[in-house]
């Protein structure tokens, strides 16, 4: 499906282009909101943001880094972000996530054959024994120096769109990290054909919120944002969510399932104990949507008003990736007159590939093609379902220091994801799964365990779940879930601290339920409970590697 109407979007061809284009168009407007204590901010103008990278990027001429790799580390920031647009004017930025150890830390910024590195004070702390002395090293917090009106050197640097601009290292949930390059014109097309299906204004304000080292932030929340000429604001920490909503009052959030769940069943909760005595039943037993639908229209207007409050009051859109999300959730969001518009796309696409938007709306996909992209579906089976392949110019040069991994990942010039789909007649993308996840069964069956995961997780019981091999009393392969439970819902409902066999009954019984509505190969033979979290990758996805497996 092409969609017909488009919203009207500048193209961009390199990073430096559209700040001083935002500059010139949004000049007095708020580009960014920076907490400098309780209660008080400072605020950076898109005309200040332009002198500071011309000074900032004037300052790395200074030092020699024209060409020079360099890394980049810290928290969501102002500072980081300029500090990334720098780095990938002069050179190549290499953002690296900033909760990795130390040593792996390192072990990147040596692969990637790095000059300096910008990070935070307390990081360079801990990486410069671990470095070599000829790396140099500059603070993130750096008081930055004006740069003179007649050295206009940062204005004419050559920034080549096919050149790589970024390197950035995947976190992964299968533990083998690779470098994807790309170019700033692969980035810049995504902004442009996000753009023209998401509208985005200068009225609008984001949370920043999941770690600006990976594509799907820094695209999504970050670039994309600043071409519009909208303002960000940055989260305390993950912790701090709810309150920094409250504080900034956003109209976009930019999120992975996970946090919207968990937004979906603290709404929920609070409702059933605060709403209308006489309908907090309602929303015990069914969900927020279903619930609202049965309501008047007077009863609905007062809850969704209150539900906003909560929220700021002004949220209208969340973007949401990185993971499937379950379509009631989606639905939750709408019965309260907010718009979950879920995505699909990788680091390799810089970062979206599929998504809802403003012209095209089903809860149940991932979306169609964003403008720009071709999507099609590889050697599919019976049911329509195979790998989904791509093309378009946000698609990746290649992976850093390996030719091999990067001509196996292109076939005939489309670049394979490695995710399992299929395409309905409205051109609608359906992901069933990633490959090497898939589990076959002795007769030949495919079960695509995140299916079974999201059935898993839309019973507030169960506080995360993973879907595995594993092996019947027969030896043959079966699906296994590992599952770790939600107490504080489990004790709210049963009135006190559940004792072992009450929580393995009740897990029971949900994967009785579930298997229930499924056919039998693809059933849950064996199950296992937790008593701690999985680990994860800092987008909040569970890691289909070392423990967890174990």
């Amino acid at each position: 499906m092409k969609i017909k109407r488009l919203n009207k979007a500048t193209r961009y061809t390199d990073f430096r282009e559209m700040i001083y284009a935002s500059a010139k168009k949004f000049r007095k407007k708020h580009a960014f909101q920076i907490k400098i204590g309780s209660g008080s901010y400072r605020y950076v103008t898109y005309s200040q943001f332009k002198e500071d990278y011309r000074a900032l990027g004037t300052h790395f001429l200074d030092l020699g880094l024209l060409d020079k790799r360099i890394a980049v580390v810290g928290k969501n920031s102002y500072a980081w972000v300029l500090h990334y647009a720098c780095a990938a004017t002069v050179g190549v930025a290499v953002p690296i996530d900033r909760e990795l150890s130390p040593e792996d830390m390192r072990h990147f910024i040596v692969s990637a054959g790095c000059t300096a590195v910008c990070a935070d004070k307390e990081i360079l702390e801990q990486l410069e024994p671990l470095l070599s002395s000829e790396l140099l090293l500059l603070s993130l917090q750096d008081a930055l120096r004006p740069v003179p009106a007649d050295d206009t050197r940062i204005d004419t640097v050559p920034i080549a769109e096919d050149e790589m601009s970024v390197l950035i290292f995947t976190s992964g949930t299968a533990g083998k990290p690779k470098g994807v390059c790309l170019s700033q014109k692969n980035i810049c097309s995504n902004i442009f054909s996000t753009s023209q299906i998401v509208k985005i204004t200068p009225r609008d304000k984001t949370l920043s919120i999941l770690p600006l080292c990976h594509t799907y932030e820094c695209t999504l929340d970050c670039l994309l944002i600043l071409s519009r000429g909208a303002c960000i604001a940055y989260a305390d920490s993950l912790n701090a969510i709810r309150r920094n909503i409250l504080e900034y009052r956003p109209t976009v959030l930019v999120v992975v399932p996970a946090l919207l769940q968990l937004l979906d069943k603290r709404i929920q909760a609070a409702i059933s104990k605060n709403g209308p005595a006489k309908y907090q039943s309602k929303f015990k037993t069914s969900s927020i949507s279903k619930a609202l639908r049965d309501l008047s229209g007077f009863v609905r207007m007062i809850i969704r008003r209150k539900v906003k409050k909560s929220l700021g009051g002004k949220i209208h859109t969340c973007i949401v990736g990185g993971a499937d999300l379950s379509p009631a959730v989606v639905e939750d969001f709408l019965a309260l007159g907010i718009r979950a518009l879920q995505g699909y796309g990788l680091t390799e696409s810089a970062p979206l590939l599929a998504g809802n938007n403003d012209f095209y709306f089903n809860a149940q996909s991932a979306g169609v093609a964003i403008p720009g992209v071709e999507l099609i579906i590889d050697s599919p089976d019976g049911a329509g379902v195979g790998e989904i392949l791509a093309k378009g110019d946000n698609i990746m040069l290649g992976y850093y220091n390996d030719p091999d991994a990067t001509a196996d990942t292109f076939r005939n010039g489309y670049f394979r994801t490695g995710d399992l789909g299929f395409i309905d007649r409205d051109g609608a993308l359906y992901i069933k799964g990633r490959m090497k996840n898939v589990i076959v069964t002795a007769n030949g069956n495919n079960i695509y365990p995140e299916e079974l995961e999201a059935r898993l997780l839309e019973k507030e019981t169960i506080g995360e779940a993973l879907i595995l091999p594993g092996n019947d009393r027969n030896g043959d392969t079966c699906v296994k879930a590992k599952i770790f439970p939600n107490l504080d819902c489990m004790t709210q409902i049963i009135g006190h601290l559940p004792a072992k066999e009450e929580i393995q009954a009740m897990v029971k019984s949900i994967v009785d339920e579930v298997n229930n509505k499924m056919p039998d190969y693809k059933h849950i033979r064996v199950f296992e409970i937790l008593e701690k979290e999985f680990e994860k990758t800092t987008t909040r996805k569970i890691r289909r590697c070392g423990m967890n497996l174990a």
